[in-house]
């Protein structure tokens, strides 16, 4: 097997690494190319190709979070990362793990460790790396490694995400929901809410509102608000698995990605709404539509006579 044979069979692992520790997928992909290169031309062959790349992926993506993190704290608004559709990295026994851990909640929440906890919680608790592995992975003993581990768990178990077991019901709910907001069904939609559900936006400062909508009653009536405008200038509202939850892609006429959307679901009820509009984060999907112009346009149908 050649170095490159090598390379592209571990590139679903090296990709999920990075993406869990950058929360971006051009970032990530960026990442993964960068190994290749030092892979390619590295004099020494490692003895666990594995390992080598993993732990090289790993630096690269921690300096790029390191700089990332100053433009996050001047983002304006709410900040989402970057929406991916499918995650290459599959391991049967563990799909409903890993899908979870790739969930927008989760890596909002991992958002809040430092560049070495989330590192060493990503390699350690989601790809169970051992520590030697991980230590060598970040450059830090492994009893460090071990403390670093111990802090991430406990942060992350303080908000850890909780999310519908039951497949089938959480894409029977969201294709439920979708269709209320489709028809703009205040009540239909009142029905799927949970009591304390929230609308959040991301639209970077350049499109959309900034503060997030609260409560079941405020909720419905905006989500109604909107879906049939949409429908009447001939977009559409696409269901797609986004980050491993029930989720969906809004599309112009012309088939150009305006937004994707995500729903958090448990106990039978949709807990948080997720809209990212910003189009510097979408782009990795295909053709992006002028949200401006769609917005506009949506708005006047909203005022036209029915």
């Amino acid at each position: 097997m050649t170095r490159e044979d090598e390379f592209e069979a571990l590139r679903p692992l090296l990709f999920s690494i990075s993406y869990r520790i950058v929360g971006s997928v051009t970032e990530a992909e960026d990442a993964v190319q960068e190994t290749w290169l030092r892979y390619a031309t590295t004099s020494t062959q490692p003895r666990s190709t594995k390992t080598f790349l993993s732990a090289t992926v790993t630096r690269i993506s921690i300096d790029v979070l390191r700089s990332a993190r100053v433009r996050r704290e001047e983002y304006v608004g709410p900040w989402f990362p970057e929406p991916l559709l499918t995650d290459p990295y599959q391991d049967p026994e563990r799909s409903a793990e890993l899908a979870d851990s790739v969930s927008m909640a989760a890596l909002l929440l991992l958002e809040r460790l430092s560049p070495l906890e989330r590192a060493v919680f990503v390699l350690r608790e989601v790809f169970r790396f051992g520590f030697a592995e991980v230590a060598s992975a970040v450059g830090r003993s492994e009893a460090a490694c071990r403390q670093l581990a111990s802090r991430a768990r406990r942060h992350m178990q303080e908000g850890q995400p909780r999310f519908e077991t039951d497949r089938r019901k959480r894409e029977e709910l969201a294709e439920r929901f979708f269709d209320a907001l489709r028809e703009g069904d205040v009540d239909g939609l009142r029905e799927l809410l949970a009591a304390d559900a929230q609308l959040v936006s991301d639209g970077g400062g350049q499109v959309g509102g900034r503060s997030p909508v609260h409560g079941v009653e405020r909720v419905a009536r905006v989500l109604a608000a909107a879906g049939p405008p949409f429908r009447q200038i001939g977009a559409v509202m696409e269901a797609h698995e986004v980050n491993g939850q029930p989720g969906a892609i809004l599309r112009d006429r012309d088939g150009r990605v305006i937004s994707i959307w995500t729903l958090d679901i448990l106990d039978g009820r949709v807990q948080t709404i997720r809209s990212l509009i910003n189009p510097e984060k979408l782009g990795h999907l295909g053709p992006v539509a002028d949200a401006h112009a769609v917005i506009r346009e949506k708005n006047q149908a909203r005022r036209l006579p029915t």
